[in-house]
């Protein structure tokens, strides 16, 4: 499998006077490599797509808490929305569709949850994934399976699981 990644930054997040990214000493961004990584490890065996596209936009909360709205009626930021991408048979693309994930959610639940941030990016890009080849978690039965898939991929990337309580700062 050949991924073809597009990693974007909602707009909100640049400086007014300049185009310049957010300052990575003040927010640990993934890298479009770790991007890659991850989502590759998702998709794996998974597909049957040779050349998947994949949009990967990392947004504020002020565009995430809009596109919750607009799309599921909420009126909260959330971590990650997926939306797939359902071409018609006669299209010859293999688009999966677009993660839009929410920066500051994603170290808010990483430091609440004691986590390391960069566990928890994976953890949201395999789970965003995962959504867009169809896989859910509303019912048990689905959350279940859906778990369980994300502890193997992220096992496989050496990260632990992502739903064990972890232990308390003790510092």
């Amino acid at each position: 499998m050949n991924l073809l990644l597009d990693v974007q930054l909602g707009d909100d997040l640049f400086t007014d006077d300049t185009d310049e990214k957010p300052n990575p000493a003040k927010r640990l961004l993934p890298t479009d490599e770790q991007l890659q990584r991850w989502a590759e490890a998702a998709l794996e065996s998974r597909t049957t797509f040779e050349e998947p596209e994949l949009t990967i936009r990392l947004v504020s909360e002020e565009e995430s808490q809009t596109l919750n709205h607009e799309y599921r009626g909420k009126e909260k930021p959330t971590n990650v929305l997926s939306f797939p991408f359902d071409a018609p048979p006669e299209v010859p693309i293999e688009l999966l569709g677009d993660l839009i994930i929410c920066i500051a959610v994603v170290e808010r639940e990483a430091d609440e949850q004691n986590k390391s941030t960069e566990a928890h990016w994976a953890h949201m890009v395999v789970h965003g994934c995962l959504h867009l080849l169809g896989y859910d978690h509303i019912k048990d039965g689905e959350a279940e399976e859906m778990e369980a898939i994300e502890r193997t991929i992220l096992a496989s990337l050496d990260y632990s699981d992502p739903y064990l309580e972890p232990m308390p700062d003790t510092n």
